[in-house]
């Protein structure tokens, strides 16, 4: 095999794609900074609106969008959809961070207008998730909901961010997840067993809204980073 000493074509292309990705930073922080502390909510695109998560997942924006919070989800369907609803519910501010993807390239109908941004590219988007949340509602997802939960486990873990309250709903879903965590990662010393403080597991909508209020009460309200 013949390996070329450089990428023939590339580099005009990767040059200006640097621009593009600019962009999508500048306009994110400028949308995002204007709307004021949020709650960002995660899960699965996949399930449907009879489904027991979207009904907990459009009453905890609801309540939290009542106590204040702004709720930014991913712009699609299933819990993110629920998530945009209840903030519609509460009357607050519904923010959707859509991705262009073959399969899902539009944002749902409960996500205000003026707070859709629509992203290119993944890793400038978890940025925006992460910056302006005060705190992390994930609700059982696949694996982008789990790319999210754990980049911001680590995030706070190597407090290349300042610590927020993540909260994982649904104990049947997460419990086995857990587990795994404290017999592998722990039990391997990989992680802390201080670390498994940095989540709440919780079935109760109220006790989600108290652990994000509660962490608040403490700590004032800014950009994560």
């Amino acid at each position: 095999m013949n390996v070329p000493d450089t990428f023939e074509g590339s580099i005009e292309k990767d040059t200006w794609r640097v621009f593009k990705i600019m962009g999508e930073f500048v306009e994110g922080y400028d949308s995002l900074h204007k709307v004021g502390p949020c709650v960002s909510i995660f899960g699965s695109a996949r399930l449907k609106s009879d489904h027991k998560y979207y009904a907990s997942a459009t009453e905890v924006a609801q309540k939290l969008t009542e106590e204040g919070f702004g709720i930014i989800t991913g712009g699609g369907p299933g819990i993110m959809e629920a998530g945009n609803k209840g903030a519609m519910q509460g009357e607050g501010k519904s923010v959707g961070l859509s991705i262009s993807l073959p399969f899902e390239d539009s944002c749902n109908k409960y996500v205000d207008p003026n707070h859709h941004i629509k992203f290119d590219y993944f890793f400038a988007r978890k940025v925006m998730f992460v910056k302006y949340a005060q705190g992390f509602v994930v609700f059982p997802g696949g694996f982008g909901t789990l790319d999210e939960l754990f980049e911001s486990l680590t995030l706070i873990q190597t407090k290349k961010t300042d610590p927020f309250p993540i909260v994982l709903f649904g104990s049947d879903y997460w419990d086995g997840l857990v587990d795994w965590i404290k017999a592998k990662l722990v039990g391997e010393s990989t992680i802390n067993e201080e670390d498994l403080k940095l989540f709440h597991v919780t079935d109760s909508v109220e006790d989600t809204v108290d652990i994000i209020c509660d962490f608040h009460k403490g700590h004032s309200f800014s950009p994560n980073f």
